[in-house]
């Protein structure tokens, strides 16, 4: 049975200021627990239904009615863990790395986690003020991926200044990414959901790429940051 504090601790976990305090996170869900149970993340409490993860033999059983109490989801999964978050390791620039600029949609970070991915990227870089990748929203929406991606918080401005590699950045106005040369090594900074790339970070970049609209209807809205993110890694890995 779930005890008062281990419910206190999970509830906690759903801000920021906690997860930093105790070096804890929450996931959700068979799957997602299973990819970071697979990985280096190490395992503090695991709660689950009848059933599932039967070769831990530390797992609480909860019920149905326990887990809706304490998921951060509007329909609970069949299991919810904690993990330890993982110690900062050095950050590696010889092939290509994402940088995100004040991204704050957990969605957003999410996909765009799922997206280093799926293409090979190894390393994400944030700025101080994008959302927290630990958050249990960016969690769920990785589906499993932040075990293979690793997440760095970071003064971004300081690190494109002194970056010794080139760093694209993504423009409204920018060069035509099928028409741009692409290196790798290289840096994709990506930009704030309302706003774009920050003054501070867009001094410091050296290419300036977009996405082409084909749609001629001028009220047609930006694309969503993953989505673009979706668009940008994929002709950077076309060559």
């Amino acid at each position: 049975m779930v005890s008062k504090s281990q419910i206190k601790l999970i509830l906690s976990l759903s801000q920021k200021k906690y997860r930093n305090k105790h070096g804890l996170f929450v996931a959700e869900g068979i799957k997602v627990i299973n990819e970071l149970i697979n990985s280096s993340f190490k395992l503090s409490l695991l709660l689950t239904a009848e059933g599932f993860f039967e070769e831990i033999s530390t797992r609480i059983i909860i019920t149905d009615r326990e887990l809706k109490s304490i998921s951060n989801l509007s329909t609970p999964q069949k299991a919810l863990a904690i993990f330890e978050i993982p110690q900062a390791s050095a950050i590696k620039v010889d092939t290509l790395v994402v940088a995100l600029d004040g991204v704050r949609d957990p969605g957003n970070l999410g996909t765009i986690i799922r997206l280093c991915d799926w293409f090979g990227v190894k390393q994400l870089l944030c700025s101080h003020d994008t959302v927290d990748a630990y958050n249990p929203k960016v969690i769920q929406a990785t589906m499993g991926s932040i075990a293979r991606v690793e997440v760095h918080y970071l003064d971004l401005k300081a690190f494109v200044i002194n970056s010794s590699i080139p760093v694209y950045g993504t423009f409204m106005d920018g060069v035509a990414v099928q028409h741009e040369e692409l290196s790798s090594p290289a840096v994709l900074v990506l930009g704030n959901e309302a706003n774009g790339i920050s003054n501070e970070v867009e001094d410091a970049v050296t290419s300036r790429i977009s996405i082409s609209p084909y749609g001629k209807n001028p009220q047609t809205e930006s694309l969503n940051v993953a989505t673009a993110a979706a668009i940008f890694l994929h002709e950077f890995r076309r060559g």
